[in-house]
């Protein structure tokens, strides 16, 4: 008799959360689904022995989860979880706030009334954690902080006596309470890597991996793949091709799991499921033997459109085709190829979470079932394989899912129809596997890379990397070689999916800026690590969106007197001005100096103020303005309105003015092109007096427009960034740049007429 044989793989992943240098955690979420998701989910099939699944625990994570157990991870989120709440600074509550909200409203925080009660008080200053603080006392923030940690325990330790007793409390938690959760997070912690272990060792499961942080290789391999599953697809500027960084991806994480597990893994879910022909040649030489992706990559692989039907059913040979392993052979490159049926593994991520447990249930049993009946009625085996995401959907399930998982777990194993198998168990029992000869690159997500690459923000992202690939090559050789394997690290982690995943239109979260900056920090510390101040751009945000600045633009002509004695209002009345709103600033690691920026122009000069937030800082540090300017426009070339001197034909497109600062003084300043050492002026060139920078209780400056090339129509791009020990501290515009206009004063002034009446 023919058998349906059922795959479910649970892909077990967090993006890599920590700074390499400064040693703390950008974000919490390791911690928070390790005292759920990670353990629990093993766990549950203790009280199934017969439903074999497979776990893929990506190695960034695993090194994450043993950061925590070894008590050597910084996390500030958890230090304001668990200092005592009469203690808590007005910033640190305003952070406790913004944070410690961050559950499922619904099954999570509507589960416990006292915090709901809590989020109902938030929404009622209108999740402005600066006006929620004044409504919070003393005890409602220690309630928050033990309830948003137990919102998070998995159903197995809300069952534990003291666990359950402290949940029934509900609420006026003591400091003793607090010291109880943060002592039962770590043990919770530590038990996560062995409940894989001892299920392994038992035969409940087989675990897989994933290239160490995650990265797409077929990106990292070659990004011209990108325009290979997407004919047409806008790509960087500069290639990234370092299939070299690909393998010691894949090698790293197959030794962690002999370090850990005791046996080497014999699979891998690539990230995001992304294949190619070169990624399968390199695991075919480490050793592996089974990878998976998506139906869609078998799809455009075979010229065949697995299209469903209204009841989700496959049609007319395309159960045949998709529910079976393929042996992948091509040249000396051999590899079993698994490929996921993306409508039912949907049902789970995102459908039955609404249903009622038992129903979803039958629901899913039954279309497994119809799903193979074409291959089963042919007397061939079936092979349904399930894989998604084993972490993420239960938030949105009550009680975490279990009440589902249970009954699914015991309807397939009692079933004598299915047999519930490994991804390995179900390659070594299928007869005579169909071949390919040729792969399609891909990955789950539309059968190509979109999501990774072709969006501005992507390439800007693959660019960044590429710059700091090419800046590694070059400078390691000469560096120690502790130096050169940290800033190797950093390269690796850099290479990581998770940073496009956020960049682009197609994603967005709460912590989209979170996202940005610790992407644009660990390439600053290659350059650092390294001896190198970082790039200039490295200071800029990739990402759009993720600031609410207010902008003026410039409406008349300004005429400033830059001199080192104080600010004259009435000078600035006309410039373009920009603040960035800071209340969406996280408290964690980012410092906020710069408050405001001016800018203008009159007949002859470029003017810029920068205003500090706190005054000057007392520490060493460099400002640095960009100054770009945009091409000609096809038309005779004239000087700027009225400008009395003429421009300067070989005027550089872009300049940097650079100025170090010690004890609140200037002690040097330069302006440069940006692509040369050279200088223009600056401290050391006496003879040019027309520029002029001061530094008083804030900095303003002055430029030629002639020395800058401008012209009539260009458009000057200006950028304000704070450094301190070569890494970008602070910057306005927060993202993207204040743009003044080449125009003549009546035409500014019309302009502004109408930017008010559209305003």
């Amino acid at each position: 008799m023919p058998t349906l044989r059922v795959v479910i793989l649970w892909h077990m992943h967090q993006p890599f959360y920590k700074d390499l240098v400064t040693g703390e955690y950008r974000l919490p979420w390791v911690r928070m689904h390790g005292l759920k998701d990670y353990y629990g989910m093993v766990k549950l099939l203790d009280e199934f022995p017969h439903a074999h699944q497979t776990f893929n625990l990506v190695p960034a994570l695993i090194t994450q989860i043993e950061d925590y157990v070894a008590g050597s991870a910084h996390d500030p989120f958890l230090n304001i979880a668990t200092k005592p709440a009469g203690e808590l600074s007005p910033e640190e509550r305003r952070f406790a706030l913004d944070y410690l909200f961050f559950a499922n409203p619904l099954h999570m925080i509507g589960r416990y009334p006292r915090y709901r009660e809590l989020w109902d008080m938030f929404r009622g200053a209108g999740q402005d954690s600066l006006r929620a603080q004044r409504l919070f006392q003393t005890q409602d923030f220690a309630d928050l902080q033990v309830v948003s940690q137990l919102a998070w325990f998995d159903e197995f330790f809300l069952e534990q006596p003291e666990v359950a007793a402290l949940v029934k409390k509900e609420r006026k938690y003591s400091r003793q309470d607090q010291e109880f959760v943060t002592a039962k997070q770590r043990e919770i912690m530590a038990a996560v890597l062995p409940a894989y272990a001892a299920a392994s060792k038992r035969g409940l499961i087989e675990i897989s991996t994933s290239p160490f942080y995650h990265p797409i290789l077929p990106l990292v391999c070659d990004t011209g793949q990108g325009a290979v599953s997407h004919p047409g697809l806008p790509l960087p500027q500069t290639p990234y091709r370092h299939p070299e960084d690909a393998r010691e991806q894949l090698v790293r994480g197959l030794d962690l799991h002999q370090r850990l597990f005791g046996k080497r893994p014999r699979g891998v879910w690539p990230s995001e499921g992304s294949v190619s022909e070169q990624v399968l040649e390199i695991a075919s030489q480490a050793g592996i033997r089974w990878m998976a992706t998506d139906e869609g990559v078998l799809g455009r692989t075979l010229g065949y459109n697995f299209a469903r039907d209204g009841f989700g059913q496959l049609g007319p040979g395309g159960a045949e085709r998709l529910y079976a392993p393929y042996l992948y052979e091509k040249g000396a490159t051999r590899m079993n190829l698994v490929f996921r049926d993306h409508t039912l593994s949907d049902l789970i991520g995102f459908v039955y979470s609404g249903m009622n447990a038992q129903d979803a249930a039958n629901h899913f049993i039954g279309s497994i079932k119809r799903a193979a009946e074409p291959v089963l009625r042919q007397r061939r085996d079936a092979l349904v394989p399930i894989i998604l995401d084993g972490e993420n959907a239960w938030e949105y399930y009550p009680r975490s899912g279990r009440e589902f998982l249970r009954r699914i777990y015991d309807a397939l194993q009692r079933d004598p129809g299915l047999e519930v198998v490994t991804v390995s168990e179900a390659i070594e029992r299928h007869q005579n596997a169909p071949k390919l000869g040729s792969l399609v690159p891909g990955s789950w997500i539309s059968a190509n890379f979109d999501v990774w690459i072709g969006a501005p923000e992507d390439n800007k992202a693959w660019d960044y990397l590429a710059a700091a690939r090419a800046f590694y090559t070059q400078a390691a050789p000469a560096a120690p070689a502790e130096k050169r394997q940290l800033a190797f690290e950093e390269i690796l982690i850099a290479e990581g999916s998770d940073w496009n995943w956020w960049y682009g239109p197609e994603h967005h979260s709460a912590n989209d800026r979170d996202f940005d900056e610790l992407y644009r920090k660990h390439l600053s510390n290659v350059y650092q690590t390294l001896g190198a101040a970082p790039p200039v751009n490295l200071a800029q945000p990739i990402a759009g969106g993720i600031a609410r600045p207010t902008f003026a633009p410039q409406t008349a002509y300004i005429h400033p007197r830059v001199r080192a004695d104080f600010t004259r209002y009435f000078d600035w009345i006309g410039a373009a001005m920009y603040t960035a709103d800071r209340r969406a600033g996280a408290m964690h690691g980012k410092v906020f100096l710069l408050d405001a920026i001016y800018a203008g122009i009159d007949e002859d000069f470029l003017y810029g103020r920068l205003d500090f937030i706190g005054g000057i800082p007392q520490e060493e540090f460099e400002l640095i303005v960009t100054c770009d300017r945009t091409a000609p426009e096809q038309q005779a070339r004239a000087a700027a309105p009225g400008a009395r001197k003429m421009v300067i034909d070989n005027a550089p497109a872009s300049v940097r003015l650079e100025l170090k600062v010690e004890n609140r003084a200037i002690t040097s300043w330069r302006l440069r092109a940006a692509d040369s050492e050279t200088e223009i002026a600056g401290s050391s060139v006496p003879y040019n007096n027309t520029v002029r920078v001061t530094l008083y209780k804030n900095f303003e400056f002055q430029i030629p427009l002639a020395l800058l090339g401008a012209t009539v129509g260009q458009i000057l791009r200006l950028r304000f960034s704070l450094w301190r020990d070569r890494l970008p501290v602070d910057a306005l515009p927060v993202e993207g740049t204040m743009d003044l206009a080449i125009i003549s004063e009546d035409e500014m002034s019309a302009g502004a007429m109408n930017y008010s009446a559209f305003s």
